[in-house]
């Protein structure tokens, strides 16, 4: 199921982001005692974590039981402007009651980082080589070249069918990387896609009329949970209601 909500502004659009990471918290802690989430990195969604360290998010999100993982990350190192991690410190890890034994960064060495944390991935959640994990929720963000986590137009990543985590080099800054495959992100329970900015806009315009079916971020379809777009005013300038109703049933 998919379903597709145009905020305002990118703030209206960070506080929906940070509701749902909220919400999903509550439910899954709940449930069954934990709840594994996977973040981005890049501009968009910095609004949203600087949010869940503030309230009402900070006092209503239940902290023990949070397993927080990265979508991709930079080769370089945590103090660096292009690091992720980096990136969440500031933002808002710093600031939440979370142990160094809830938090899964990728290694900063793409080389070998990428089969180290899928062993990472494997061990957190109780699972045998070959096996895949299932994320309570994962946050992606659109390239203006529709890229998404860092698997980029073209790449043999896109192509991977077995592994967790790949090593790519690519993006802007141009950078040796990690990055969750297909098949890691496509078994999340839910997906929540946040895209902003009016230099968005052409690329959400092709991604939902369906003219460029090799946008990576086209390749994200979950395969038994669901994915909500959050898109500001900007990035959804270019969508017709009929490519909003299409966007529904992708």
């Amino acid at each position: 199921m998919n379903h597709i909500v145009i905020h305002e502004n990118s703030q209206r659009m960070a506080l929906s982001g940070a509701a749902i990471f909220s919400a999903k918290a509550k439910e899954c802690v709940k449930t069954k005692g934990s709840f594994f989430v996977a973040i981005s990195g890049g501009k968009t969604p910095r609004q949203t974590h600087r949010m869940l360290a503030q309230e009402p998010f900070y006092s209503d999100i239940p902290w023990q039981g949070v397993r927080l993982f990265w979508v991709d990350e930079r080769g370089v190192p945590v103090d660096h402007e292009a690091s992720n991690f980096g990136a969440a410190q500031e933002d808002f890890l710093g600031r939440v009651p979370l142990g160094e034994h809830q938090l899964h960064p990728m290694p900063q060495d793409p080389e070998n980082g990428a089969i180290r944390y899928e062993r990472d991935l494997l061990q957190a959640f109780g699972l045998k080589e070959g096996q895949f994990p299932v994320f309570d929720l994962i946050y992606l963000g659109v390239g203006r070249d529709g890229h998404t986590a860092s698997l980029f137009p073209g790449d043999a990543a896109l192509e991977e069918k077995s592994r967790l985590v790949a090593a790519v080099k690519g993006g802007e800054p141009y950078l040796d990387r990690l990055t969750l495959t297909l098949p890691a992100l496509n078994r999340a329970e839910q997906i929540v896609c946040m895209v902003s900015g009016r230099d968005k806009a052409a690329v959400m315009k092709s991604l939902f009329a369906r003219v460029s079916p090799n946008l990576p971020a086209s390749r994200i379809k979950p395969l038994n949970g669901h994915i909500t777009w959050l898109l500001d005013a900007d990035a959804a300038g270019g969508l017709s209601e009929s490519c909003v109703r299409r966007g529904l049933d992708l």
